[in-house]
């Protein structure tokens, strides 16, 4: 086999290649060459462009990057967070670039005061260079410098903790032979109205703390409304014609901070505490931007030396215990007052704070507030108590009412006399049984706002298909809780009233249940409105949050069994069945 393969080749061999066609394979090799040269150098470019242009942040919780041009702090995800439940959903976005839709940023700058012009301080344009560094981190700072070629050099060295808390440190070397004074400033920027739910009970927009006072409101004075949307106020505010926008200041004696609050989300200025400073809120119709500032007192720096200020920037969630920690470290007076508390703060946040302490021992929201319940109910155990043994002896003394409402016919004032004569006389009070409702309404509303602000009940599962305590009972009667295929009414169709869940449900049953405790009022209109009052309340809170239902269950529950025993313990037995049975009876006989 060899033998003919050589001589095969010996005998036939092979042509010579053309040597136009060895040129033109050598010029295409080159040209290959040179064209993934270009590719690899545009790619380089494209790298080292990315890192001249944007320092990267990254944390465990945030994700992001600070811009060369302008310093700006203006790309921000948080990743602890999403935009829904799904396994796709994109995380939340706190800032965006200047050039994207609805932009949302930070940017730090100087104000001229004496001894330099405009053109020699940095503003919102300035390139500046990444002077130490590489990637922003809670171990590793940055620091950005930009020399105007006057003699002053700038400097301005970013730091983050492992939450979402900025330290921004701004300094001036002055290598002039002449004093200058500049004025350091923040600036929180959106551009175009936010999004907001516009839901009367929560706070949406501008934000601030002057020297001890919390305003919510744009006017950032006493006549802010509470709940207001903070951006209509906005652009409602006295034109400044050296400014040319709408605008406000206020001047902070001695602490003090402003920003943005969103229901879940806040970007706050925050100077050291103990200074004079200014804080401005504005709106600039040209360009639809609206704007808070933090703007310092000037500092004069003579030749040859330096001087800093440093300042900070939060932006994230309102993580209670996390802007706790920054108000008791930083001294930020009022800080865990960015959450909207409400009028019932002083409920609220006690209600809160037992909340997450039963949530940090069972790690569960729904059980959490299934334990709360439980705690609410035995601190007020003594007054449920005398409640219930008060109507323990009112359901004793019915015979005898009954008595009374015979022997005095239609005479109806007579009969409200010997009424109230035979309770004195009894020693009973017929409003008793009021008491615990009327405690129960202000906590109500109150676990009621706590469940709507904190984000610590967003996304919280319970179990089963309760999956957010914050989002109503996604389970209806109306395809027989999932059992028909076919979907039910959203959350914003009017017709959503009606799509009630297995715990509205369970709601409407424990509150009728405990209702029959006791005999129906014997005055008619009365009955009629008991009667129909757990119903009405099923449909009513239908459509509010599962955590503040699953509240509502439990307490029914819990209130059944301590009415039932302490009635028990007084000589009365609940007659629950004779009671359920007797309303049938009138429905029975006023059919006929």
């Amino acid at each position: 086999s060899f033998l003919v393969l050589v001589g095969w080749m010996v005998l036939f061999p092979p042509a010579e290649p053309k040597k136009e066609l060895i040129e033109n394979k050598l010029v295409l090799e080159e040209q290959s060459n040179k064209e993934i040269l270009s590719l690899k150098n545009n790619v380089e470019n494209q790298i080292s462009n990315v890192k001249i242009n944007n320092i990267p942040i990254r944390t465990e919780k945030v994700d992001g990057s600070i811009s060369l041009r302008g310093g700006k702090i203006n790309n921000l995800k948080l990743l602890d967070y999403f935009e829904t439940q799904d396994k796709n959903s994109e995380n939340i976005v706190m800032l965006r670039n200047v050039e994207d839709d609805n932009a949302y940023y930070s940017v730090y700058g100087w104000t001229v005061n004496k001894g330099i012009d405009y053109s020699s301080v940095p503003n919102a344009n300035t390139i500046w260079d990444l002077h130490s560094g590489t990637i922003l981190t809670p171990r590793n700072p940055i620091t950005l410098k930009w020399d105007n070629d006057n003699g002053q050099v700038f400097f301005r060295k970013v730091e983050i903790d492992e939450n979402y808390m900025f330290s921004i440190t701004q300094t001036v070397l002055n290598n002039s032979q002449n004093t200058v004074s500049v004025a350091p400033y923040g600036t929180i920027a959106r551009h175009g109205e936010p999004d907001t739910i516009g839901f009367y009970i929560l706070h949406e927009g501008i934000i601030a703390n002057i020297d001890g006072t919390l305003s919510q409101c744009a006017d950032l004075g006493s006549s802010c409304i509470f709940g207001g949307r903070g951006y209509d106020d906005v652009r409602d505010q006295p034109f400044n014609q050296r400014e040319q926008a709408n605008t406000v200041s206020k001047l902070v004696q001695n602490s003090g901070w402003i920003g943005y609050t969103d229901k879940y989300w806040m970007t706050t200025l925050i100077p050291k505490q103990g200074q004079n400073f200014e804080i401005v809120s504005k709106y600039t119709q040209k360009t639809n931007i609206y704007q808070v500032d933090m703007r310092l007192a000037p500092i004069e720096v003579s030749p040859g030396s330096s001087s800093s200020v440093k300042t900070y920037f939060f932006a994230g969630a309102k993580e209670v215990n996390t802007i706790k920690g920054y108000q008791k470290n930083l001294f930020v007076e009022n800080f865990i007052d960015a959450v909207d508390w409400g009028m019932l703060f002083f409920l609220t946040k006690p209600l809160f704070s037992m909340l997450n302490f039963f949530n940090e021992i069972i790690g569960n929201m729904g059980w959490s507030i299934i334990l709360l319940t439980l705690a609410i109910k035995i601190i007020l155990l003594p007054l449920a108590y005398k409640s219930y043994v008060g109507m323990s002896k009112m359901k004793k003394l019915q015979p005898e009412m009954q008595k009374i409402k015979e022997r005095t016919g239609t005479d109806r004032t007579k009969f409200q006399q010997e009424l109230l004569a035979f309770y004195k006389k009894e020693k009973v009070n017929p409003a008793a049984g009021c008491l615990p409702i009327l405690l129960q309404i202000p906590i109500f509303f109150a676990l009621y706002k706590v469940l709507f602000v904190t984000i610590e009940i967003r996304h919280a599962p319970f179990f089963g298909w309760i999956q957010d305590l914050s989002a109503p009972d996604p389970t209806s009667f109306i395809n027989l809780f999932g059992l028909l295929p076919y979907s039910t009414p959203s959350s914003e169709s009017i017709f959503s009233i009606i799509s009630i869940g297995v715990f509205p449900i369970l709601m409407g049953v424990t509150m009728w249940l405990q209702q029959k405790l006791n005999p129906a009022p014997t005055d008619k209109t009365q009955a009629i409105i008991f009667a129909w009052m757990p119903w009405v309340f099923m449909f009513m809170l239908g459509q509010f949050s599962s955590g503040l239902v699953i509240y509502w269950v439990a307490n029914n529950t819990i209130t059944f069994i301590q009415q039932y025993f302490i009635m028990k313990s007084q000589g009365v037995s609940p007659d629950i069945f004779g009671n359920i049975f007797s309303n049938f009876k009138k429905i029975k006989k006023s059919d006929k």
